[in-house]
């Protein structure tokens, strides 16, 4: 895959994470497979936000879990500083996560109820022995303002907070040992609409003040165009078309691209009205057994004979705009 010239913080080439289907309770057998991710390569350059967009159940999530090796992949590499994250061990792989962090989906779920806020934020730092008590504190306290939260809550509990509040606690945890590079999984999904900007503006303001590097994943694609300068779009375990923001939605060249980017809702009337919806029949098909050929050859209205037999490459058809499409030239 060619690139431009600003140097590359993390490349992900033919990553495939596969989750095994077993049989049995004492004597269990792996009878099939579920294809999470199967086969996903793009490059994300330093500074910058790749936003990752999908239907529900595409394979985003895991994608971000693989590329942090919370899953450890089936196949395919993660390349980050020289090293390939898939190969490094425990010990080395721990010491790399100090530059790599996430912020997860739903901020009820992700924080301890049992711990304070303090505690929560200044684990990492007890975790890799990076601060004594005095010193933890004082970082707890400049992250929970930098966050934009009272110093004097980190001795509060989660449950104290509101879901916006949560969201900027994780955030913060994110922040502790100051990574180079943030896996944002659906970070505003699970927050009301008028938090949801705040929190994004959050990231905007940080990315700036830290030079931080985003994997933003999301499906709300309005959202998606405000923070990201590139976006790839999965269907099924796979990236089908990868392009810079503005290239996308102006030029949407694959047809579930198109798909997806006609059913959001543009705020002018008289443009909404002429504009048609492209409606996909049929439902997603089964990440354990996936259509031969094109993935989306099942519910795509352009799908020729080639498409049931060949799996389609992910060329780059115009400059930094690829797409895996047998009818796109």
């Amino acid at each position: 895959m060619k690139t431009d010239n600003r140097e590359i913080l993390l490349s992900v080439r033919d990553l495939k994470k596969h989750f095994p289907i077993t049989q049995g309770i004492i004597i269990s057998k792996t009878i099939g497979a579920v294809h999470a991710v199967d086969g996903v390569s793009f490059d994300i350059h330093r500074g910058e936000t790749l936003g990752l967009v999908g239907e529900s159940g595409c394979g985003k999530s895991t994608t971000g879990r693989t590329i942090l090796q919370l899953y450890r992949p089936t196949a395919g590499s993660v390349w980050y500083q020289g090293k390939d994250l898939a190969k490094l061990k425990s010990e080395e792989l721990r010491a790399m996560r100090r530059q790599m962090q996430m912020i997860f989906q739903d901020p009820y779920a992700s924080l301890n109820p049992r711990m304070t806020v303090g505690e929560i934020i200044g684990e990492p730092l007890v975790i890799h022995k990076l601060a004594d008590k005095k010193q933890t504190q004082e970082r707890v306290e400049h992250l929970l303002d930098l966050v934009g939260l009272n110093s004097r809550f980190a001795n509060r509990f989660p449950h104290e907070f509101s879901g916006g509040q949560r969201q900027r606690i994780g955030v913060a945890r994110a922040l502790a040992l100051q990574p180079e590079l943030i896996v944002c999984d659906e970070p505003i999904s699970a927050l009301d609409v008028s938090i949801q900007a705040q929190v994004v503006n959050l990231l905007e303001d940080l990315q700036k003040e830290f030079g931080l590097t985003y994997l933003f994943i999301a499906h709300d694609l309005s959202m998606v165009r405000h923070i990201s300068d590139r976006i790839a779009v999965m269907y099924l375990g796979i990236i089908v078309e990868l392009t810079t923001r503005d290239e996308l939605y102006e030029n949407p060249l694959h047809p579930y691209t198109q798909a997806l980017l006609s059913a959001v809702p543009i705020p002018d009337p008289v443009v909404e009205e002429k504009r048609q919806r492209i409606v996909l029949e049929g439902d997603v098909p089964s990440p354990v057994n996936p259509p031969s050929g094109c993935r989306f050859r099942t519910r795509c209205p352009l799908a020729i004979d080639i498409c049931s037999v060949e799996k389609p490459e992910f060329r780059e058809v115009k400059p930094d705009h690829f797409v895996a499409c047998h009818v796109v030239n």
